[in-house]
C-alpha cells in the first residue's frame, strides 16, 4: 500500500498532537507505552497511554474499508518511517525514558513495534535479528567442521 501526501500529513499532525498533549516540562509522565490503535475498517488511529486514556485520534481517509491482507504491516513501515523522520520531537516527550510507540490492532493485540526511545538508545523497530537463526546454524556447521 502506497500512503498518499494526505496520509503522511495526517500521521504527522497525530504525532504532533502526541506532542502538544505530552509536552516536555519539569514533571515528566509516567508512561512506558504509547499504543497506537488503527482501525482497518474505520480508518481510525487513536493513541492511548498505558491506563487506556485516550490522547488523540484521526480519521485516515486512505485506510477505510481497506482489504489489504498486509494491512498492519505496511501501516507499521509507514508509521515507524515517520516516527523516524519526527524522532526529535517523539524523543523530547514529557514521558519518562524509555518509552516505546506500539502499533496494535482493533482487538488491542500488539501487531509491532514502532518505536523505542531511550537516553542511551533508540531503536527504530524492525526485526533487527533478521536471519540470525541462519547466521547461528552456518556459524555451528563451520564450528563442528573444524572440530572434526
Amino acid at each position: 500500500m502506497k500512503a498518499s501526501d494526505q496520509t503522511i500529513q495526517q500521521i504527522e499532525r497525530f504525532i504532533r498532537k502526541i506532542a502538544q498533549k505530552l509536552p516536555m516540562n519539569e514533571e515528566t509522565t509516567l508512561f512506558t507505552d504509547i499504543h497506537v490503535h488503527v482501525s482497518q475498517d474505520s480508518g481510525e488511529m487513536m493513541a492511548f497511554d498505558d491506563d487506556e486514556q485516550e490522547i488523540t485520534r484521526c480519521v485516515v481517509e486512505q485506510w477505510i474499508d481497506n482489504k489489504d491482507e498486509n494491512f498492519y504491516s505496511s501501516v507499521a513501515a509507514l508509521l515507524r518511517k515517520e516516527c523516524h523522520r519526527l524522532h526529535d520531537m517523539i524523543d523530547n516527550l514529557g514521558i519518562t525514558k524509555p518509552y516505546s510507540f506500539v502499533l496494535e490492532n482493533d482487538d488491542s493485540e500488539n501487531v509491532a513495534e514502532l518505536y523505542l526511545a531511550d537516553d542511551e538508545t533508540i531503536i527504530i523497530g524492525g526485526d533487527l535479528m533478521e536471519g540470525l537463526d541462519k547466521d547461528l546454524d552456518d556459524f555451528f556447521v563451520h564450528l563442528m567442521d573444524e572440530k572434526e
